[in-house]
C-alpha cells in the first residue's frame, strides 16, 4: 500500500476513536465509530487476496448493523427524552444501545464475526482490530454503565468466557485462537462492568497490554499457524520463552500481570455476594486455560524432527524491537506493582 495513503488510514483511525472518546453527545459518538470502521477497511484489504477481501466484507456488514441498531436507539431516546447527552441517566433505549455496541466489541453470542475476520487479515491488522478497535466502544459502554442492566453484563459475559475457552479448544490457527482469547478476557471485563467500572477499565488496560505483547510476538516470529510455532525454537529461543511467558499470562497464572484482573474480579462477585456467578466464572474459565497451556506445550516442549541445527537468524525477518519488548515486560511483570496501580 502507498505510504501516503497508509498514514491517511492511520490517522483517520486515530481521530475516530479520539472523536468518540472524547465525545459527550451520542450522534458525535456515532460519527467517530463510523470514521474508524470507514478508515479500517483499506488497511484491511491492502494484500488483495480473496480471504482478505471476505474477511473485510464480514467486517463491513457487522459493523454497519451494529451501527445502525445504535443510532436507531439513539434517535428514539432523543424523541422520548429530548437529550442526546450520552450519560442520560433517564436513557429509554440503555439496552439496544449496549446490545449494539456489545456487537461492535465481538462479545458473545454476537462474536461470530470475529474469529471470521482476523483470520482473513494479516496479523498486524490483528493488532489493530483486537485492541485499538476495542477502545471506543469500550469507553461508550464505561459512561453508560449506571444505566446499563446487571443481568445483561452476567449473561452476556458468562456466554462469551464459556464461547471464548470453548471456541479455542479445537483451534490450529493462532489468529482464530487469539480471537477467541479476545471473547474471553472481553466477558471477564463486562461480568463487573455494571458493578465496578474501574475496575472494569483496570482490566481492559491490561488486556490491551498483553494482547499487544502476544501479537507483536508472533509478528517477529512470522508466525500465524501451530504448525509453524512449534518449530520456531530453532529461530529464536529468546523470543519464544517470552511467548510462552504471555501466553501463560493471557492464561491468568501467578506470578505474571494476567493473574490479577482474575483474582480482583472474582474478589469483586464475592464483595457482591455474586457466590454463584463466581463459581461458574472460575469453571469456565478452565477452558480456556486448556488451550493456553497447549499452546504452551507446543511452543517449548516439543521438538519438530525437522528443525535444523544452524543457529544462523536468516529466516528471522528485521523487525522492530523495542515495541515488543516494552509490552512483553508489562505483561509479564506487573503484578507486584497491583496496589500501587489501583491507588492511582
Amino acid at each position: 500500500m502507498n505510504p501516503l495513503a497508509l498514514m491517511v488510514f492511520l490517522i483517520s483511525l486515530a481521530i475516530g476513536a479520539t472523536t468518540t472518546m472524547l465525545s459527550h453527545h451520542w450522534l458525535l459518538a456515532w460519527i467517530g465509530l463510523e470514521i474508524n470502521t470507514l478508515a479500517l477497511l483499506p488497511i484491511m484489504m491492502k494484500t488483495p487476496h480473496p480471504r482478505a477481501i471476505e474477511a473485510t466484507t464480514k467486517y463491513f456488514l457487522t459493523q454497519a448493523t451494529a451501527s445502525a441498531l445504535m443510532l436507531f436507539s439513539c434517535l428514539i431516546n432523543a424523541l422520548q427524552t429530548g437529550e442526546w447527552n450520552i450519560n442520560n441517566p433517564h436513557n429509554l433505549m440503555t439496552t439496544p444501545l449496549s446490545l449494539a455496541i456489545m456487537m461492535k466489541l465481538g462479545l458473545a453470542p454476537l462474536h461470530f464475526w470475529l474469529p471470521e475476520v482476523l483470520q482473513g487479515t494479516p496479523l498486524s491488522t490483528g493488532l489493530i482490530l483486537s485492541t485499538w478497535q476495542k477502545i471506543p466502544p469500550m469507553i461508550l459502554l464505561l459512561q453508560i454503565s449506571p444505566n446499563i442492566n446487571l443481568s445483561l453484563t452476567i449473561i452476556m459475559g458468562l456466554t462469551s468466557i464459556l464461547i471464548g475457552g470453548w471456541g479455542g479448544i479445537g483451534q490450529t490457527q493462532l489468529r482464530k485462537i487469539m480471537a477467541f482469547s479476545s471473547i474471553g478476557h472481553l466477558g471477564w471485563i463486562i461480568l463487573i462492568l455494571k458493578l465496578n467500572p474501574q475496575l472494569s477499565l483496570f482490566s481492559f488496560i491490561l488486556y490491551i497490554i498483553m494482547t499487544t505483547a502476544m501479537f507483536l510476538s508472533l509478528i517477529m516470529l512470522s508466525t500465524t499457524k501451530m504448525s509453524q510455532i512449534s518449530i520456531s525454537w530453532t529461530k529464536n529461543p529468546a523470543m519464544m520463552t517470552t511467548t510462552m511467558l504471555i501466553l501463560l499470562s493471557l492464561a491468568g497464572l501467578p506470578p505474571l500481570t494476567g493473574f490479577q484482573p482474575k483474582l480482583l474480579i472474582i474478589l469483586e462477585l464475592i464483595k457482591q455476594n455474586m457466590i454463584i456467578s463466581a463459581t461458574l466464572t472460575m469453571l469456565t474459565s478452565l477452558l480456556a486455560l486448556f488451550f493456553y497451556l497447549r499452546l504452551t506445550y507446543i511452543v517449548t516442549l516439543t521438538l519438530s524432527p525437522s528443525t535444523h541445527n544452524s543457529t544462523t537468524t536468516w529466516r528471522t525477518s528485521m523487525k522492530p524491537q523495542l515495541p515488543s519488548a516494552i509490552t512483553s515486560i508489562m505483561a509479564l511483570t506487573l503484578l507486584p506493582l497491583t496496589p500501587a496501580i489501583l491507588l492511582m
